[in-house]
């Protein structure tokens, strides 16, 4: 390793010369990958930017950032000898370099079609301090004119990655010319056959357009000098990669293109726009299908302007831009900057951290190297921007996890996250990535998440989508237990009923579900009687349950003397105390029988009622045959109606206004909701017979989606 002393120069020497001076010894005789010199890459570099900025500190990182590999403390010798920015500069360099070199990779998941976006708001990202951008768009300019001279299988490669994640940025940043020959040339390596055709196309006309362009623009300026109007004219030819790309999206052929020659006019005021477009008009033929009027009807992000189309001297047509002063300044830093509607896909906030990173760096172009420039403002970054092992790039929240990456990168992978590793050393879940991290997720093969992590203030996860997938996962686990729940106890009553061979999918179906693990579901939750059941597998046993206890018919003498407060007749004992069972309240017509039980009296149950079953096998002869007295008119019966339904807003309500409408008396209600989405209502309520009930259970069931409705 080699050390310097930059500082033996002769200090009246700008820093960018110190620094060429120094690392000129050490890049002899060395090359780059791509085979062209390590000087010869940093002069055209510093060529470029002087193009740009003159900024001393910009040129002087162009030459140090490749010394890494030459020095033993390259970082402590540029910051001594250049300074804190300059050694930010190169580090930042450094790493995008490395970002490139990944996004070269052959791996196609890096390459997916949400990734250059991901890669460009990464790039953004990383950089401390913004100027860095402007070196990488250097290099990578250099790069591309390096295999024009020295053609190369590798020149497509990089001529791919330029399309996707440097062009655009230039395209931000408002340096058009840098824009434009990043996006020729790499057309030229990656297209060469479409490049050599539109090259062929131009080159026949080139002479008459430039010549054009430079009649028109003095002409205009002169027209513009008679009116007493104060304005800028400028003109330009569009560009190889801009032909190739409008003749794709429109399928155009390249003599049916009218903005191969362009121009602009930019005056003080609104109305002096309009009377360029008059005077326009009558010295020029203007093709009125290509005017349109963004000044009175602006585009939706805000965009003004006036385009039209005329037919020059010569027949063929141009397109004029007329704005004023402040329109063009909106246009090119503001919300509807150039960028911002000409590329698909963008997804920037306006006033996200990226956005801000972006008009600051075009409003730094726009100063003078001798002129402090604008100072940076503190930006924080809403997003981060971590990698796979693989290069695929992983858009975050601010303040992520491990986890966050991992349930980021796919849910099952979340779910079975265990440890990880960043930049290869092994962190703690609750780990704060940052952006340029690179994130190797430990998963175990089977198991779920904690739920330590659905608590934000334990730090596993940052990010709301995180804790709502762990959410839901815990959720369908316990859809999941109850489902087999219910197909356990499924499988016991059709032991019981010896019929353990009959098709679940077809009780299913004949009870009105949609699968088995629905009707295991309802069964877990004790929505659905074993009596239902029984009714489908074995039809007769409804009747032989009838003939287990068979109803007395009662005399009409004793019928009359059932007027008593009970209003509930127990055959040949008047007097007893009696009283509706809870557990199915009965109500007239029900068919019912009485249980004699110790202190309460007769309890008088349904004859369908499944607590029935089991006192008829324990206790035979307490049950009693009883029957509906005289009702009076006024009596009212509690009971419970058990309904199912679609969760939504204004679901209650509705269900509540049939009972209103019905002057049926709600005593109380009880809601859930599951996380399927199904809602469970449980209304205590008061009705005067089975009619009524009848019809609010039809009526219940009108209501927009109710799936059921049942006596509970």
């Amino acid at each position: 390793m080699a050390t310097l002393d930059p500082k033996a120069a002769a200090p009246a020497r700008a820093s960018w010369q110190l620094a060429r001076s120094a690392v000129e010894p050490l890049f002899a005789g060395q090359r780059l990958e791509t085979g062209e010199s390590r000087l010869a890459h940093a002069d055209g570099m510093a060529s470029i930017l002087r193009g740009i900025r003159d900024d001393d500190e910009l040129i002087a990182a162009a030459y140090l950032f490749s010394v890494y590999d030459d020095l033993k403390n390259p970082e402590e010798w540029i910051e001594k000898s250049f300074g804190g920015k300059v050694l930010e500069l190169c580090a930042d360099l450094r790493k995008l370099m490395k970002l490139s070199a990944r996004a070269r990779s052959d791996n196609k998941e890096a390459n997916a079609a949400s990734q250059p976006e991901k890669l460009r708001k990464m790039l953004l990202a990383m950089c401390g301090d913004l100027r860095v951008v402007l070196l990488r768009l250097a290099s990578r300019l250099q790069t591309l004119r390096w295999f024009v001279q020295n053609p190369s299988p590798e020149a497509a490669v990089y001529g791919a990655e330029t399309l996707q994640l440097y062009s655009p940025l230039a395209n931000r940043l408002g340096i058009w010319q840098m824009k434009w020959e990043l996006e020729d040339l790499s057309l030229r390596f990656t297209k060469p056959d479409v490049y050599r055709a539109i090259v062929k196309d131009l080159d026949a006309t080139r002479a008459q357009r430039l010549a054009f362009v430079q009649a028109a623009v003095s002409k205009i300026r002169s027209l513009l000098a008679e009116h007493h109007i104060r304005g800028e004219v400028s003109g330009r030819s569009k560009h190889i990669y801009s032909i190739w790309l409008k003749m794709e999206r429109k399928h155009l052929t390249f003599n049916r293109l009218f903005d191969l020659r362009a121009l602009r006019v930019i005056v003080d005021t609104v109305g002096q726009c309009y009377e360029v477009l008059s005077i326009l008009n009558e010295n020029f033929t203007p093709i009125q299908s290509e005017y349109d009027d963004y000044i009175a009807h602006p585009k939706p992000n805000g965009y003004r302007s006036l385009h039209t189309v005329i037919k020059a001297s010569d027949g063929l047509p141009v397109e004029i831009q007329i704005r004023t002063k402040a329109m063009h300044e909106f246009a090119e830093l503001g919300f509807a900057a150039h960028w911002r509607y000409k590329e698909a896909g963008n997804s920037l906030g306006v006033n996200s951290a990226e956005e801000q990173k972006v008009v600051w760096l075009r409003q730094l172009l726009a100063w003078h190297s001798d002129v402090e420039p604008p100072k940076a403002p503190g930006f924080e970054d809403e997003m981060i921007y971590a990698l796979t092992p693989m290069g695929r790039v992983v858009e975050l929240g601010a303040g992520s996890t491990p986890v966050d990456f991992a349930y980021m990168v796919h849910t099952q992978l979340g779910h079975r996250c265990r440890g990880a590793k960043v930049n290869g050393a092994m962190v703690p879940l609750t780990h704060v990535l940052k952006t340029g991290d690179t994130v190797e997720v430990i998963a175990a093969k089977t198991g779920g998440p904690s739920r330590d992590w659905m608590n934000p203030e334990l730090g596993y996860a940052a990010m709301a989508r995180t804790r709502g997938k762990v959410r839901t996962w815990f959720n369908q686990q316990h859809i999941r237990e109850q489902t087999e729940k219910g197909r356990n106890e499924l499988d016991r009553e059709l032991a019981r009923l010896g019929k353990s061979t009959f098709s679940l999918e077809a009780l299913a179906k004949a009870l009105g579900f949609e699968s088995v693990d629905e009707l295991c579901l309802t069964i877990a939750r004790d929505e659905i009687s074993s009596r239902a059941i029984e009714a489908v597998v074995n039809p007769q046993a409804p009747k032989k349950q009838e003939e287990a206890v068979p109803p007395i018919p009662l005399k009409s003498s004793q019928q009359k003397q059932g007027g008593g407060k009970s209003k509930v007749l127990v055959v040949g004992v008047d007097s007893l105390l009696t009283q509706l069972a809870k557990c199915c309240h009965p109500v007239p017509p029900d068919e019912i029988i009485g249980f004699v039980s110790r202190g309460r009296g007769v309890v008088v149950h349904r004859a369908d009622c499944p607590n029935v079953r089991n006192l008829m096998e324990r206790s035979r002869e307490r049950l009693i045959e009883v029957s509906w007295g005289k009702v009076p008119d006024d009596a009212v019966y509690p009971m419970e109606i058990l309904v199912l339904a679609r969760d939504r807003i204004g679901l209650l309500k509705d269900v509540t206004d049939v009972f209103i409408r019905l002057k049926i008396n709600i005593t109380k209600v009880n809601t859930q909701s599951s996380p399927d989405g199904i809602a469970r209502l449980r209304f205590g309520i008061e009705v005067r017979g089975a009619d009524l009930l009848g019809q609010a259970v039809k009526e219940v069931l009108g209501v927009k989606g109710v799936i059921s409705a049942r006596r509970s």
